[in-house]
């Protein structure tokens, strides 16, 4: 007797993995349905009127190097979707305590000038590194037990990846601004800087701001979603918002069904029908650290001390690469850091889309312990205060999130943790399982396609592409 199914395929959660899945089915001739949780599409990349009308936030995600430079993106037509990328004068910059900053340019050779003492250093570093960003992304950005097809590219870039960032900017940079630079971007790791391939992060971003710049889409993230999802929709795929999924039984039939869920989350949607063994594996995926977020309607621009900071699309706030380490250290010991670690991003500058005339917006999170509950309002504008006096004079209004209220707006970010767990050396290899083929679980034709699969946190798609193309493989035999 033949079974009927609903469709080839469901999709649990909208996010860009998810829709990536969706769409990598969709071109192969699959049938696919998403369900999503939430009354709008998008995971973390969604964007809403936070605080007052006419200002519009980034939920969660709002600086896309990784989705500007995403191999699976690249193949679709996004734009004709709607999504324009708006690339800042200044990619980055990061202002320390005597009013200057360290700035990230699109040009390796021009960031590299701006950093006196250091700038054969860093052109040494990342010039070659980043020329062959379209090699190494397509080598990094998928698991990493794979036979590479670039080995001597992924070599150069491996053996320096694999240090402590604080041992490796101490090592190739003698003065602050190159070290405090490269400290940043490696905090985006989420891991203390004496960590083991935390500069894998240094170097993944940095190489991705001067390949493809660190750029906003018009309007917000959302723009992201929409695009993805209305091209999900010319292929012919289905999305149905408010369709909570509790229980894998919940689901439609279908001859595949792929998660764009935590680990922990599959762990309260699959019943107890797994491999014990896969099972205490997924139980023994370690959170990453979590984030305090705050948006901001503003007045005014920002009045930054450093000039370059009015320029700059993305700010790190953390002074020297000493004091950065020391506050993700604290972090990671779930303490509370005084001075914490503070990304904000100013898309309004640049974009007309985000406030009324004249008037802007402020993206900002800082890092904190896994679940923190504390309000960190005050460490976060002492920050910003601390490198802008008279930035607080500017606020219009505020919207708080702690890892509580980013649970709530999507499931995925548990506690706060955006990264869908730990990116430490161990859960970059086993992520969540020790497998080129991580995304399969135990349950036939059931998949992992979130964060929490390799190659992990961003906007990339990565996950639900690699996700879908195996699930192609051994549910559809089509290769």
């Amino acid at each position: 007797m033949t079974m009927s199914y609903a469709c080839d395929a469901v999709v649990v959660g909208s996010g860009p993995n998810g829709l990536a899945a969706a769409i990598t089915l969709a071109r192969a001739g699959c049938s696919v349905l998403v369900c999503e949780a939430n009354t709008t599409i998008g995971g973390g990349a969604r964007s809403a009127e936070l605080t007052l009308s006419g200002f519009v936030h980034d939920v969660c995600s709002a600086v896309h190097p990784l989705a500007a430079g995403s191999p699976f993106f690249k193949t679709l037509p996004l734009e004709r979707f709607g999504l324009e990328w708006i690339q800042p004068e200044i990619p980055l910059a990061h202002p320390l305590d005597d009013g200057s900053a360290a700035c990230l340019h699109r040009d390796v050779d021009f960031t590299a000038e701006q950093l006196p003492g250091d700038s054969r250093a860093y052109r040494r570093l990342m010039k070659r590194l980043a020329s062959n960003w379209e090699k190494l992304a397509n080598e990094f950005l998928q698991p990493m037990l794979h036979l590479p097809r670039h080995p001597l590219a992924l070599a150069r870039f491996g053996i320096p990846a694999l240090w402590p960032a604080s041992s490796l900017a101490k090592i190739l940079f003698k003065h602050d601004p190159a070290r405090a630079l490269f400290g940043g971007i490696a905090a985006h790791s989420f891991l203390p800087l004496e960590s083991i391939a935390s500069s894998a992060f240094g170097l993944v971003l940095g190489m991705a701001g001067h390949a493809v710049g660190w750029p906003t889409p018009r309007g917000g993230s959302q723009a992201i979603a929409n695009a993805l999802a209305n091209c999900l929709r010319e292929l012919g795929g289905k999305i149905e918002t408010n369709h909570r999924v509790k229980n894998l039984n919940d689901l439609p039939k279908s001859r595949a069904v792929l998660l764009d869920v935590s680990v922990w989350q599959f762990l309260r949607i699959a019943g107890q029908g797994m491999a014990a063994a896969y099972r205490r594996r997924l139980e023994s995926f370690r959170h990453a650290p979590g984030i305090f977020k705050i948006d901001y309607a503003l007045r005014e621009p920002i009045p930054w001390k450093a000039e370059a900071c009015r320029r700059a699309g993305t700010i790190h706030l953390g002074g020297t690469m000493d004091e950065i380490a020391a506050s993700e250290r604290d972090v990671a010991h779930g303490t509370i850091p005084e001075r914490p670690f503070t990304l904000v991003a100013q898309q309004s500058l640049f974009d007309e889309t985000r406030a009324p005339p004249g008037q802007h917006t402020l993206w900002a999170y800082c890092h904190v312990p896994f679940d923190c509950k504390i309000d960190m309002s005050d460490p976060i504008e002492s920050q910003i205060e601390r490198f802008a006096p008279g930035f607080r004079d500017c606020v219009l209004a505020r919207h708080k999130m702690s890892g509580a209220d980013l649970e709530k707006s999507n499931a995925n970010l548990g506690g706060g943790d955006i990264n869908g767990g730990a990116a430490n050396l161990m859960q970059l290899i086993a992520r969540p399982t020790f497998s080129p083929t991580p995304y399969r679980t135990p349950l036939r034709g059931v998949y992992l396609c979130s964060a929490s699969t390799p190659p992990g946190g961003g906007v990339h798609g990565m996950c639900g592409y690699h996700a879908a193309r195996l699930a192609l493989r051994e549910i559809f035999a089509k290769h």
